[in-house]
Formats: C-alpha cells, structure tokens, sequence
C-alpha cells in the first residue's frame, strides 16, 4: 500500500543520532513529552507495524496530528485516549500530514465524531480525494502498461489488477470539505505558533509543523531516523521526476530548520540530529543514483533490474510496486540529469542506458 518506506538501501551508513525518549508508549495510551504535546502510537497492518501520532492540548479542545489506519483496532485504541485523555473537551481540527492511509485513514471517523475540521495541504487533499475514489474501479490501461514496460510478468500484473483500487479500503470516507494548508504560514495551537513547512518527493505536498519555543519538529514521513521514505514514480504520472523533488526537500529543511530541534517522525522514535539525518538521506540517494548509472553503462536494464542497486533486502510480490516505483524514480532523474535514456523495445519493455 502506498506511504510504506523501504529499507535502507545498500552502503548508506546511518548517522550518529540521539533518541531522548525512551521506550515509546503503548497503543491506546498518550504519553506528554513537552508541555501540552502527547505521543500515540498506532499499529500498523504492514510490514512497517507501527505510526507515531500527535496529541497537542488546543486551548478548550485538542488537535490530533495524523490518525493511523481506518480499522477497527485503531479505533478502539482512540476511543481509550478519547476517555482517559480528553477531559470532556472536543477535538476541534484533525491535521494530516500527508493522504497515505497510515496517516490520513481515520481523518473521517474522527472528523465526525467530533465535528472537527480537516487540515491538509491542497494536494495532499486532492490527491487523497483521487485515490479514493478508485476503490472499486478495475484497473486502468495506463497502469498495466506502465508496469509492463518495468518487467513485470503476466502474474504480476494479474496481482496489479486484482490489488488496484485497495487504496480507499484503508481510509474512511473523507470529509467534503477542509482548510487548506501553506508552506510558511503559522498555526496557533494552544497559544503557541507552529509554522508549517512543507516537502515534496514522497507525496505531492506534505505537511511539516515546526514550534520554535518548545523546539519541536513533526517531520510526518518527510524525515524518518532509520529508513528511508518510499520515493516512487506511479502510472498516473510515468515521467515525473520525484527523487529531484525529494532531494530539493532535504536541502530545503537543512536551510530552513535548525538542527536543534527534537524530530517527532512518523516511523522509529523521536530523535535528535536533524542536518545529519538530511545529508545522511541525500547522499544515501546520490550513491544510489551512482550505482544505478554504473549498472545502466554495464548494459541497457529493465526498472526491475534496478532493484539490487537500491535495496538491502529481497524484493516478493508485496514490495513489487513500491520497489518498482522508487527504481524508476532513480531511472527518472538520471534522465532528468541528462545522464540516462529510456528506450522501448519491440515488446514494449523500457530499458535504461546512458544517454
């Protein structure tokens, strides 16, 4: 499913980092960590088991960063926080990070309950509206060739067919309506300001939100401590070039962000080391895209061929879209840099090689 991150591919070393916190609490428990700032964390039905999600005190209500996977043991776990934490007060605005499911599936459930309003970036919104709405739809051309010309096999793309439109089976319905989110503007959130800043690469237009005053960091998947996010390039947009965006993002934050701050990602435990953390993720990319270019001068290779350039761990069938999605996102930018060119041969297979 989307948002899931990969393994830490191949020579990327992991940077010094400190994580203050500890154990991290258990489900259905709200651990305070900084004034009027509580750690949920919410298991996972994927191979990645567990999302970290925020409670922050709101004044005469609460505002809940991201909401973990529309399914019934994640709500059980929030009915219990709802009962031992809030007090009698209401959630007033839900706020999601980014329209994964880990992060945006509950939006809906919680939305309602509470009368609350949703806070997303435009494209996040957007696109999660998009991906909804193919639940139940059979699969597209465009994607069966997409993934045809990557390599996949007949029964892989019998498993695309039957698998496409699982997207909205993990989020409940999303609301109609929600206020939009900006990079640079300012959030009141219980008398404090969090800016928002956003990054691109793993998702269209993903939300960060950053306290000056307390230090604090909610980094959603846009800066993880121990794996690095999926960056793929998906049949509704077979050129585009998401890797450039996801590095342009890590430059970004390490110009815009101190490196003091405490990082409260989405996956692994909160930590420290900020700029190590960015530079380990875009160095990690570019000894990536090095050996990708080196297998490509070797001879012409399929999206498929790519994987052992990028990943520690064998790719099965259920890692096959995301791992095919990150490798032609390599394959995209080395044509972006003007370092590769894809080329259909007569059975509609795309190779990579040297431009």
């Amino acid at each position: 499913m989307d948002g899931l991150e990969d393994d830490v591919a191949p020579e990327r070393v992991k940077p010094l980092l400190v994580y203050p916190l500890g154990e991290p609490p258990e489900a259905g428990v709200a651990r305070e960590i900084a004034p009027g700032v509580h750690w949920v964390r919410m298991p996972l039905p994927f191979a990645l088991k567990w999302i970290n999600l925020w409670l922050l005190e709101d004044g005469d209500g609460w505002t809940i960063v991201d909401t973990g996977v529309a399914m019934e043991e994640t709500r059980e776990h929030w009915r219990a926080i709802f009962e031992a934490k809030l007090g009698g007060k209401p959630v007033k605005r839900v706020i999601c990070t980014h329209m994964h499911p880990d992060h945006m599936g509950l939006a809906g459930w919680i939305c309602r309950k509470f009368n609350a309003t949703l806070w997303m970036s435009r494209l996040e919104y957007i696109t999660g509206r998009m991906l909804v709405a193919d639940t139940g739809r059979e699969a597209p051309e465009e994607g069966v060739t997409f993934y045809r010309e990557a390599g996949w096999d007949e029964d892989l793309l019998d498993s695309y067919k039957v698998r496409f439109g699982g997207f909205g089976k993990a989020v409940s319905k999303m609301p109609d309506a929600y206020r939009r989110m900006e990079d640079g503007e300012t959030i009141e959130i219980n008398g404090r300001l969090w800016r928002v800043v956003t990054g691109n690469g793993h998702c269209p237009e993903h939300v960060c939100l950053w306290q000056e005053d307390l230090k604090l960091f909610i980094s959603g998947d846009q800066v993880l401590p121990k794996i690095s996010s999926n960056v793929s390039v998906f049949p509704t947009e077979p050129d585009g070039d998401p890797l450039a965006d996801w590095i342009n993002s890590c430059k970004k934050l390490l110009e815009v962000m101190p490196n003091d701050v405490l990082v409260l990602p989405a996956h692994n435990e909160p930590f420290r080391g900020l700029h190590e953390r960015l530079q380990n993720l875009i160095d990690g990319h570019e000894k990536a895209l090095a050996r990708v270019l080196d297998r490509i001068r070797k001879e012409p290779r399929r999206a498929i061929d790519l994987f052992g350039a990028l990943f520690a761990r064998k790719i099965g069938p259920d890692l096959m879209g995301m791992a095919t999605g990150e490798a032609i996102a390599h394959a995209n930018c080395l044509i972006g840099r003007g370092l590769a060119r894809r080329v259909l041969d007569s059975e509609g297979v795309a190779r990579y090689e040297p431009a």
